[in-house]
């Protein structure tokens, strides 16, 4: 990568976008293009195709998507199949016909199978049944990271991947039908805080293992990257640490300084039992995470507190 490439981020003014044009611009990249949604429906060939004929990007990070938790993902998976398949389509067709110099497409690490060995290393992809929870969303994007390798293999694109762990921080989505666990347990217990509610049910048992990576290593990652990688295996990013839900749960509590009682509705689903990455391929790569999890979450909660009436809610 030259500091002079026009980088075209898509999905620039999301979580994981905003923090990759932040970190562009923290190593020296100030040619950075995107599109609003407005602007340019992703999903739409024809203005993918007008997009790439005017703007001629040199790097591409597809980092757009349609992304939610466990209940959007039960209540749509149709939309979240076709709407994701859509936008992966387009732009990587595109990335080829106009011959962008690199492209990083981004996964996510519900693409591995639900009982897959622990840690999860980038090959057991495809070795077993996915979680049924977020199938249709792991579908659409394992379609777009196996699109990324065939196009590599047959025209010799370079187009590589990655596939971040759970992410949070800064512009995330507080919505709480839609939002993913970490922000919605923010948003829950900010709320029943301010409300003097004496207690905040969460869904499940509590039990689930996790992994989180604050947004901004993710994107640090992501460029260092794009600086020093072009093989065709993807490369997970994640920081190789789990908590329980429930240890989450309670801190969150204690940075938010709520004082109630919490509810776990095990009627509820918990979703895939654990899910940590093997990052020992990143790490041999040279690149290590900054921010530990409790420090990510007074970050996040910190920006929800300051943007509470903007924040996606």
């Amino acid at each position: 990568m030259e500091k002079t490439d026009k980088i075209y981020v898509a999905g620039h003014r999301g979580l994981v976008g905003s923090a990759i044009v932040r970190s562009l611009k923290r190593s020296g990249y100030e040619n950075i293009i995107g599109r609003s949604h407005k602007e340019m429906d992703l999903c739409e060939q024809a203005e993918v195709r007008k997009f790439f004929e005017e703007e001629r990007p040199d790097i591409v990070v597809l980092a757009a998507a349609k992304v939610g938790g466990i209940n959007a993902n039960n209540t749509a998976p149709a939309e979240f199949a076709y709407s994701n398949m859509q936008i992966q389509c387009n732009v990587i067709e595109c990335c080829h016909q106009y011959k962008v110099k690199k492209l990083l497409f981004l996964g996510s690490t519900c693409i591995y199978p639900r009982m897959a060995p622990q840690p999860i290393p980038e090959d057991a992809l495809l070795t077993g049944p996915l979680e049924v929870t977020n199938e249709a969303y792991a579908i659409a994007k394992i379609a777009g990271l196996e699109m990324c390798k065939f196009y590599k293999r047959q025209y010799g694109d370079n187009f590589i991947s990655c596939m971040p762990t759970n992410l949070y921080g800064p512009h995330d989505n507080y919505e709480l039908q839609g939002s993913h666990v970490l922000p919605a347990m923010i948003r829950k217990f900010h709320e029943a805080k301010i409300n003097n509610a004496a207690t905040v049910e969460l869904w499940g048992t509590g039990s689930p293992l996790r992994e989180f990576l604050y947004v901004d290593d993710m994107a640090d990652a992501c460029v260092f990257l794009l600086e020093n990688y072009d093989g065709e295996q993807h490369v997970n990013i994640g920081t190789g640490k789990e908590v329980t839900i429930k240890q989450l749960a309670e801190m969150i509590k204690k940075t938010v300084g709520y004082e109630g009682d919490i509810v776990w509705n095990s009627d509820m689903p918990d979703g895939t039992p654990r899910k940590l990455t093997d990052v020992s391929k990143l790490h041999g790569l040279g690149f290590m995470h900054k921010v530990e999890l409790e420090e990510g979450i007074q970050l996040a909660y910190d920006w929800f507190k300051e943007n509470i009436d903007s924040a996606r809610k």
